[in-house]
């Protein structure tokens, strides 16, 4: 028997790995975040599978699941929204799976703050510009952010910041960034990314909170900010030079 945490991804069903789709369809119990995850993603699941819808119950219930389906010897799938090792709630799930010494595997899922990426047709990292991303949060009723990890300091490195969870303290978020990033910084909000209600606006931070109506943003909304989103052109790799050589390509010969 083994418990099977599985990336569901951003919201569109075929964003799952593939083998997280094949886990889905051999498994007798699935339980998933109704709350997050689309039943859309249902449709992989065997037809006789029970299913759970998780959004109501607490911790406690969700282990009985899992020691139920320990005594009866089948596998369960736990499907979580986007990719299970971020902002998951995994490791406690974890936790109380070795106490109770109930083998697990997680299976990667597609991000919400890649999917973004997608979406507004943008790479993260760009050459000379930023080589960093990082992902943080907006305090929340369910965990607080650390105080070292506050908004103000991650600011300071000016690398490409993806903060999830931001719709609800937005105009808080836009002043803490403001201590660092220049008021022509790029944004983007996405909201609901890849679900049929996906929404995005783009601008610059000094910009955006006189081009939207706040509230209308408070759920499911991430903001991605730095000079990586600028159209602009921007220097290029040097991997596909012609005249980077490595161990799979020669430098062409006239860049000798």
């Amino acid at each position: 028997m083994k418990v099977y945490f599985i990336g569901a991804g951003p919201g569109a069903s075929d964003l799952i790995t593939v083998r997280g789709a094949n886990i889905l369809a051999r498994t007798p119990l699935i339980l998933y975040a109704g709350s997050l995850v689309s039943r859309d993603i249902l449709a992989y699941a065997s037809s006789d599978a029970q299913v759970v819808n998780t959004a109501n119950l607490n911790l406690d219930e969700q282990e009985a699941y899992y020691r139920d389906a320990s005594e009866q010897n089948r596998d369960v799938a736990r499907i979580h929204s986007g990719d299970p090792g971020i902002y998951g709630a995994l490791a406690e799930q974890m936790r109380r799976l070795d106490e109770l010494g109930i083998a697990y595997e997680t299976v990667p899922g597609v991000s919400s703050f890649t999917a973004a990426a997608a979406q507004i047709q943008s790479e993260l990292t760009k050459p000379e510009v930023s080589q960093t991303i990082i992902l943080t949060r907006t305090s929340g009723r369910a965990s607080a952010v650390p105080t070292k990890e506050s908004l103000t300091s991650l600011a300071k490195h000016r690398s490409t910041l993806c903060v999830f969870l931001s719709g609800g303290n937005l105009r808080s978020v836009v002043d803490e960034l403001a201590t660092s990033y220049p008021p022509e910084t790029p944004v983007a909000l996405v909201r609901s990314v890849s679900w049929p209600e996906e929404t995005c606006h783009r601008s610059t931070l000094g910009n955006l909170l006189n081009e939207i109506e706040p509230s209308q943003w408070r759920l499911t909304t991430l903001l991605l900010i730095g000079d990586v989103l600028t159209t602009e052109r921007a220097p290029e790799s040097k991997l596909y030079s012609r005249d980077y050589a490595h161990r799979y390509r020669k430098a062409s010969r006239e860049a000798i």
